[in-house]
């Protein structure tokens, strides 16, 4: 029981993966961009992390559903793959809605110039 929650992770972050793939909303629209800005992000939320952890705001919860293997003291493995899907989801949000995004304005274009405006 204890390798679910990373088994939970690691499962959302493969359905990222395919939302990416079939959508071309991160990896897939810039590869060299994604590998880039991903790395960036979970290494942010990590020094945020290990920030809080130093002054003592942050600590480890005890649970059965974690691996119990630590990064550093008080940072569970678990701790990289959620940073890792939390900066994963917000790129392909924010791919998607840059997506969207333009659709509507090409669509909002598309039609000012047909009614002649």
């Amino acid at each position: 029981m204890g390798l679910l929650y990373l088994l939970a992770l690691l499962v959302s972050i493969t359905g990222m993966v395919m939302l990416d793939r079939r959508f071309r909303l991160f990896f897939w629209a810039d590869r060299r961009r994604a590998a880039i800005i991903l790395p960036i992000g979970v290494v942010f939320f990590l020094v945020w992390d290990l920030l809080g952890i130093g002054t003592g705001i942050f600590f480890r919860g005890e649970t059965s559903f974690m691996t119990g293997l630590q990064v550093a003291p008080e940072l569970p493995i678990e701790e990289v793959f959620f940073l890792t899907l939390l900066c994963y989801l917000t790129m392909n949000l924010f791919g998607a809605a840059r997506h969207t995004l333009g659709r509507v304005s090409r669509r909002g274009t598309g039609a000012a110039e047909v009614s002649g405006r």
